[in-house]
């Protein structure tokens, strides 16, 4: 499994430069295995091209490193910290993804404008406080700020974006959506004031889109 789990933490890597995401090698992607708890994690400071399956990082869910040659991502102790606090959560992204990182250097949510927000987020993306990069306390405040919310997503003030899912492939789709409509909040904002959605129509957006979309 953990083979396996290498691979897919690698391969999805690739996406985050592809949709615009991340600068040279900020930002990170984990995933950890239901049936040890290991969690495999991107190392710290090497560029995205240069990513491997062999190079991917193991931890366990206190961050002490089980197998690789390399540095765990600086970012570690609180991808743990989720980990341990959140149990359905299998997969986590970290981003400073342009758009979104803009209301995050004004502590302010990603407002539900469109009818994509009602369905991946289910309102809106909420912005949680102030954090230093090392430890646990990032962590911490993504586990505070998502505590009640139907979004995958927050923003921690004057940094970027986490989001969180049951794997690591739906977690980076949170993180593209999230910069995805933080450019349209945005553009939409020098307009103006945005139109609202009524929360009753997005509860059904959300519903149709969690419950019936798809295959």
């Amino acid at each position: 499994m953990l083979e396996e789990l290498r691979q897919i933490v690698c391969d999805l890597h690739a996406e985050l430069p592809k949709n615009n995401l991340v600068a040279w090698t900020s930002g990170n992607i984990s995933a950890r295995d239901p049936q040890t708890n290991l969690v495999v994690i991107k190392p710290s400071g090497i560029k995205f091209p240069d990513l491997t399956p062999e190079n991917m990082v193991v931890v366990d869910m206190e961050g002490a490193i089980v197998e690789g040659d390399y540095k765990a991502s600086s970012d570690t102790a609180s991808h743990c910290y989720i980990y341990r606090h959140m149990p359905d959560v299998h997969g986590i992204v970290h981003t400073h993804s342009r758009f979104a990182a803009a209301f995050a250097t004004h502590g302010r949510p990603i407002p539900c404008i469109t009818t994509a927000m009602g369905d991946e987020f289910g309102g809106d993306i909420p912005c949680g406080g102030f954090a230093l990069i090392g430890g646990e306390e990032i962590g911490q405040v993504v586990v505070e700020t998502l505590q009640g919310s139907r979004s995958p997503a927050c923003l921690l003030q004057s940094h970027g974006v986490f989001t969180i899912g049951p794997t690591a492939e739906k977690a980076v789709k949170a993180a593209v959506m999230t910069e995805d409509n933080a450019a349209i909040a945005w553009a939409s904002l020098l307009m103006g004031q945005p139109l609202t959605i009524a929360q009753s129509d997005i509860d059904k957006l959300y519903d149709r889109y969690q419950n019936v979309y798809g295959q």
